[in-house]
């Protein structure tokens, strides 16, 4: 039986150059695609067989073509390994064969990044459980059923939110049920989808804290919604503050203040419920490091007041890695045809096989240990931060989370700043995060994450922090 053409292995787009022979044009095809650097250094060939099947023409031709190439050099071949591109520079267009003009690059100025970093909002990425992630992505793979590779439920596999319904249950104290669990590719996505609900809600006006996220802010000003402050202080956000605002909705968060450090009060989280419960309002819970707690009891999620009336955002990219683009939300029933039909008919979020693989790093405990794992570790960082400061500022927020908030007397975030940026070291201010709009007393400080330096640059980090502070 004749072996059909689609058998004979990589494909490699080749148009012999007429008027030379066969030969001699398909010779000077092959030399001009490794010459111009179309055919990259190292890139295997088909076998002589395959690319004379695949251009009609015979075997020996191809064979003399890529023979006369590696006497010239620019092809190599090996027993076992096929005939490669050899690795040699690139020499430019060659004569005879027109190619388009390329466009000339815009040229940007590029400012190159710090040698230490203390910017908050990463985690230690050289703690992600690679092997731990491996061996999960292996047992969800071999596990999961064809369908799973086919156009998803926009809320995501179930799978997923299975195991995300019994982990926030039991971790966060969240009232999650799987069918009210939709799966977005981070918290941003997830703040998106609804302020575009909240937009065709006929919403004009959302509560933020008065501290918080300028990219979080920019999103919800995308979708046509206002933005009202909250002033923000040792007690979190004054949701009192609610009353008579006119918001329609607000977006918090309570486990711990981003970025004072600040766990909103009992007193405060009752007030932000019987501000929703009176007025239909709709609360953001925005759970970004939940897990991470040190020196107190865990700080269940606001959730838990009144699951009707909150939507739940959680993310991985704080215990494992932003680079998975898994978030989730928890969302009121009521909600979800909104949410649901803002968010598309098919799921546009985090690929169905990385769901797969979290679902499992999940049910076999391994989501548990590295949590566990990497809190010792930035307990660690945190208490050598402390240490190492002293009496030179005044530590706060520190309960919690991968950052803390470093006071400074008068005049002293300048001073830092211009210390940090001879030591080479990215900081930023506390007055970075603040609300353009908001009516607080300025406050000088440094917000230090000190979860996103890596094991092995902590040190130095840490000891150029200590030579920049006044």
């Amino acid at each position: 039986m004749t072996e059909s053409w689609a058998t004979f292995g990589a494909d490699l787009h080749l148009e012999p150059v007429p008027g030379r022979g066969v030969r001699a044009g398909l010779t000077e095809a092959l030399r001009e695609a490794a010459r111009s650097g179309r055919l990259a250094p190292g890139t295997r060939l088909p076998s002589s067989r395959s690319l004379a099947a695949d251009l009609g023409i015979a075997r020996n031709t191809v064979a003399e073509a890529y023979a006369e190439l590696v006497a010239e050099g620019w092809l190599t071949a090996r027993r076992g390994s096929g005939t490669r591109v050899a690795e040699r520079a690139r020499v430019g267009v060659g004569v005879g064969v027109r190619r388009p003009a390329a466009a000339v690059p815009v040229r940007r100025p590029v400012r190159a990044q710090p040698s230490y970093s203390l910017k908050p909002g990463s985690p230690d990425l050289g703690g992600f459980p690679r092997a731990a992630w491996l061996a999960a992505a292996r047992r969800a793979l071999t596990e999961a059923p064809n369908e799973a590779f086919g156009y998803a439920d926009p809320r995501g596999r179930v799978e997923l939110r299975e195991a995300l319904a019994g982990y926030l249950a039991r971790a966060r104290g969240v009232y999650a049920d799987p069918e009210r669990i939709v799966l977005c590719a981070g918290f941003g996505q997830g703040l998106l989808l609804l302020a575009r609900m909240l937009r065709a809600r006929r919403i004009r006006e959302v509560a933020v804290e008065g501290y918080g996220l300028d990219v979080h802010r920019d999103l919800l000003t995308g979708a046509g919604l206002r933005t009202r402050p909250l002033a923000v202080d040792g007690a979190g956000a004054r949701t009192t503050e609610l009353a008579g605002s006119g918001a329609g909705a607000v977006l918090l968060t309570p486990a711990h203040q981003f970025p004072t450090g600040a766990a909103l009060t009992p007193g405060r989280r009752a007030a932000a419920v019987d501000w929703a419960r009176s007025t239909g309002g709709l609360i953001l819970e925005d759970d970004y490091d939940g897990e991470f707690r040190y020196d107190r009891q865990p700080v269940g999620a606001l959730q838990g007041l009144d699951p009707d009336r909150v939507v739940y955002l959680g993310t991985a990219s704080k215990s494992l890695a932003p680079g998975l683009r898994m978030g989730w939300m928890v969302v009121p029933g009521p909600l979800m045809d909104e949410v649901l039909a803002v968010k598309g008919r098919t799921d546009w979020s985090s690929s169905a096989l990385d769901q797969l693989t979290l679902a499992e790093f999940i049910r076999s405990g391994a989501y548990d240990r590295h949590v566990r794992g990497m809190r010792l570790r930035y307990r660690r960082r945190r208490d050598e931060l402390v240490a190492a400061v002293g009496d030179r500022a005044a530590v706060s927020g520190i309960a919690a989370g991968l950052h803390a908030v470093l006071d400074l007397p008068p005049g002293g975030e300048r001073a830092a700043l211009r210390s940090a940026a001879w030591q080479d070291l990215g900081l930023l201010p506390l007055s970075f995060f603040r609300h353009p709009a908001a009516t607080m007393a300025p406050r000088e400080a440094l917000v230090v994450g000190f979860g996103t330096p890596s094991q092995s640059a902590w040190a130095p980090t840490l000891a150029a922090l200590v030579a920049a502070l006044p």
